[in-house]
């Protein structure tokens, strides 16, 4: 609905437009979650061409309104980069690509995410909606919603598999930016997340330190029975 613009008006593109809405974020995890989650999706798409996940960058639906500014969004089948010096903002009306995925982590601050945020992605499109709030004790903190004729339908579980992105999202304890607490991850087939960088070369690492000690195992074996191992072919 919101892609049906008249090609004969002189619409405003992105240069033109403020690239947010100058409103500061309240809490650090708005703009450290979804940054993990687009650093995640850079290795695992790393191929991959036809994607942008924006970071608390501003979504222009209709040229007589004012941007509206998601903590997180990802759209897929548009350029990943338009040029070296990036995107200022997501026009709707130049991207022709509605958001797939919304990303919105609630602070001590409500800011509609439950309410008008919700029903506005609604009306935009946007087929996943993402709320996360870590302050919720008695229920679950993130929630996924799918749009359902034009409505979202929440979906069960806390790791949800999004078929059209192959890709499944959910929470986990990890450590990120040396900060350990919940973090949003994204998640294979088989329900097993994808590391961050800072993991996998640890993972290497501690792989590299076993093989190692095998080794000195072995030369030790060898050792004790009478071989000396640097003298083998």
């Amino acid at each position: 609905m919101l892609l049906k613009y008249d090609l004969n008006l002189c619409l405003p593109s992105a240069e033109d437009l403020p690239d947010s809405d100058d409103t500061p974020v309240d809490n650090e995890l708005q703009d450290l979650i979804p940054g993990l989650l687009k650093i995640l999706l850079a290795s695992i798409w790393s191929e991959r061409m036809d994607w942008f996940f924006g970071v608390d960058m501003g979504i222009y639906y209709d040229p007589e309104q004012p941007a509206i500014v998601p903590d997180g969004f990802l759209s897929v089948g548009v350029p990943r980069i338009i040029d070296e010096d990036l995107r200022l903002s997501y026009v709707l009306w130049e991207e022709q690509e509605v958001p797939i995925l919304i990303i919105e982590v609630v602070s001590h601050k409500r800011r509609g995410e439950y309410t008008k945020k919700k029903q506005f992605y609604a009306e935009m499109g946007a087929l996943y909606y993402v709320v996360y709030n870590p302050l919720r004790k008695r229920k679950p903190p993130l929630e996924v919603y799918k749009l359902e004729k034009g409505e979202y339908k929440l979906q069960p579980g806390e790791q949800v598999w999004l078929p059209e992105l192959q890709l499944g999202i959910g929470r986990e304890r990890g450590t990120h930016v040396g900060i350990t607490r919940d973090w949003l991850y994204w998640y294979n087939q088989q329900g097993s997340r994808y590391l961050t960088a800072e993991e996998r070369l640890q993972q290497s690492q501690e792989q590299t330190y076993l093989a190692e000690q095998k080794i000195q195992q072995l030369e030790e074996q060898l050792r004790r029975l009478g071989i000396n191992p640097n003298q083998l072919d």
